[in-house]
C-alpha cells in the first residue's frame, strides 16, 4: 500500500512524521502540541489557550484532508497534569457537536517541547 499523507502549513511537525495518513476509509492524525505556527513556539497561557491551539492545528490538517469536525470519530488527549482535565474539557466541548467523538484522556509524565497537552484524532471519510 502506498502511504497517502496530508500536510498543512497551519500545523507543525516536530519530528519525522506526517500530519495525517490516509488508510482509505480512516485518516489518522498525528498528535498536535500547542505550537503557534505564527511564532513557532508553544502557545502562551494556560490549558484553555493551549487546548484551543491544538485544535487550530488539528483542524488545519483536517481541512487539508478535505474533512471537517463532523468526520472525527476518535480523539486522544494527553495531559501532563490531570488537574487540567476540567479546563481542557470546557474548551474541548466547544470543538465538536453532539454526538461527540469517542475520546480517551491520558495523564503522561511529559510531552515534546515541554507541552502540557497533545491531541490526536482519527476521522472517517464519508461514503460517496
Amino acid at each position: 500500500m502506498t502511504r497517502i499523507a496530508y500536510a498543512s502549513p497551519g500545523a507543525v511537525a516536530v519530528g519525522p512524521y506526517s500530519h495525517a495518513v490516509d488508510s482509505g476509509e480512516l485518516i489518522f492524525f498525528s498528535g498536535q502540541t500547542p505550537i503557534d505556527t505564527a511564532t513557532g513556539l508553544l502557545k502562551e497561557g494556560g490549558i484553555p489557550e493551549q487546548t484551543k491551539q491544538c485544535f487550530v492545528n488539528l483542524f488545519s490538517v483536517l481541512e487539508a484532508a478535505g474533512l471537517s469536525q463532523e468526520d472525527v470519530v476518535k480523539v486522544n488527549v494527553y495531559l501532563t497534569d490531570m488537574g487540567s482535565f476540567k479546563a481542557m474539557n470546557e474548551v474541548y466541548e466547544k470543538q465538536f457537536s453532539a454526538p461527540f467523538p469517542a475520546r480517551t484522556t491520558i495523564g503522561v509524565a511529559s510531552l515534546p517541547l515541554g507541552a502540557s497537552i497533545e491531541i490526536e484524532m482519527i476521522a472517517k471519510r464519508r461514503s460517496k
